[in-house]
């Protein structure tokens, strides 16, 4: 399928988007030009509809705090951050009768690698996260929510500070929304570039000014969160996904995607392409179908392998991700994880085991120190990949290396440690006459590889 046709299915379906150059996202950009960020370029564009029509501002009667709960749900929209839960389900936990303060939290803390959407959404239309993010409040009951933004894009977060004053001065966020009695308070606040502060609790650590380091659960955020008060958490594009369906309904939404699935996902798509960039399509578009959208394997060059979902997901051989399509279901089936929707392709000049060094070095690197397995176990990782790519790996080392991964996984407080030991069982499981190549002849198997 060309991308015209993919256009063409959206626009069917009532899908406002865009396709040029190497973006192609309706959440991103609405214009060729990059420039129309602006809360009268957003307004230009139907912005603030939805909040309008759940407040009753539109002449119609309003939503309830309910109705907008189970049209979120109806949508099947999952959590874009990585984990894929419920969104409906997520807000659904939130206490609305807690007599206390409570607070809604966006997840814009953008750092595994190969994943560059969110800063996208946030600096090229970043009114759809505040009001989506103000409908979340509403229909949660939340009068104050913060934005943390990763620290390594500042120039984003001034954008996005740029932009809460426009909804400010227009009245969409403040005390008594556009003559509604409903309040809601949005803050930004950025982080120091902290991988580990992607990890909710962790971001929750930093935001009330400590080290930035996971906390136990239970108790959830959803019961223990922010300040101790009840605290739900959503990422960007999560957040940017909800104006749209308030505004068509959530059977609208699901119908784009498929089952269980609801909607469009934003990939973004780097490694051996044509196109690098962040490509929206429809949940249960096959993988082949994106990689046509990116220009297909650079060079002409045969695919070799695709990590489907950020560095933190296991790797799958090329035969098996052809048979894939882009959704939670499909990609966990065949053994990864959609995760953040980053699409690393790798085509046949990468050794496998170079690759499986830089990535074992990032978690060694990005892990906060608190759990032993995690800080001992991420460095027995990379120190073990390191001497099989530099040709002193043992035929020993294979085993030892699977036995040190499984004895990370499930024995930290977050999933860093998870996210460590899952890329070497892919790529041992998958690739494995690689690694033996490096250690019995002690070079690669991969001549060409650059």
């Amino acid at each position: 399928m060309k991308a015209n046709q993919v256009l063409e299915q959206f626009q069917a379906r009532g899908v406002e988007t865009c396709f040029h150059g190497r973006h192609i996202s309706p959440q991103i950009y609405a214009g060729l030009d990059g420039n129309n960020w602006s809360l009268k370029d957003y307004e230009a564009r139907g912005g603030y509809q939805a909040l309008r029509k759940i407040l009753g501002k539109d002449g119609g009667e309003g939503m309830t705090q309910d109705q907008v709960i189970a049209t979120v749900k109806e949508s099947a929209l999952r959590g874009r951050g990585g984990a894929g839960f419920p969104t409906g389900l997520k807000w659904s936990f939130m206490p609305r009768q807690f007599p206390g303060q409570k607070y809604l939290v966006c997840n814009s803390d953008e750092g595994e690698p190969g994943t560059c959407k969110d800063r996208d959404i946030l600096m090229y239309n970043p009114h759809i996260v505040i009001e989506g993010m103000a409908i979340a409040a509403y229909a949660m009951g939340i009068s104050v929510g913060y934005n943390y933004i990763h620290g390594e894009i500042f120039q984003v977060y001034e954008r996005f500070e740029a932009a809460l004053e426009e909804a400010r001065a227009a009245g969409y966020l403040g005390d008594n929304i556009l003559g509604s009695g409903f309040s809601f308070q949005l803050h930004a606040h950025h982080g120091f570039g902290a991988y580990i502060c992607g990890e909710e609790t962790a971001l929750l650590e930093s935001l009330e000014g400590k080290k930035g380091q996971p906390r136990f659960k239970p108790p959830f955020p959803a019961s223990f969160g922010l300040y101790g008060k009840p605290t739900t958490i959503n990422n960007t594009e999560t957040f940017a996904a909800v104006p749209w369906i308030i505004r068509h309904g959530g059977q609208a939404y699901l119908e784009v995607g498929k089952p269980n699935n609801g909607g469009t996902k934003i990939f973004s798509v780097s490694g051996d392409v044509e196109r690098p960039g962040n490509y929206e399509i429809p949940l249960g578009t096959p993988f082949a179908k994106l990689l046509e959208l990116a220009g297909g394997v650079r060079a002409g060059r045969q695919l070799k392998a695709v990590i489907p979902g950020g560095s933190s997901a296991p790797v799958l051989p090329a035969h098996i991700m052809m048979d894939c399509t882009m959704d939670y279901d499909s990609i966990s089936k065949a053994g990864s994880m959609l995760g953040s929707g980053a699409v690393i392709v790798m085509d046949d000049t990468r050794c496998m085991v170079k690759s499986l060094q830089r990535l074992s070095y990032f978690y060694m690197h990005e892990s906060c120190g608190q759990c032993t397995p995690c800080r001992e176990g991420t460095g027995w990782l990379w120190r073990m990949v390191d001497r099989i790519e530099r040709g002193e790996g043992k035929p020993s080392d294979l085993a030892l290396l699977d036995n040190v991964a499984e004895n990370i996984m499930g024995r930290t407080i977050c999933a860093l440690g998870d996210a460590a030991a899952m890329p070497v069982r892919g790529m041992i499981k998958h690739f494995r006459h690689e690694f033996e190549h490096h250690i019995e002849h002690k070079t690669c198997m991969v001549p060409a590889y650059v």
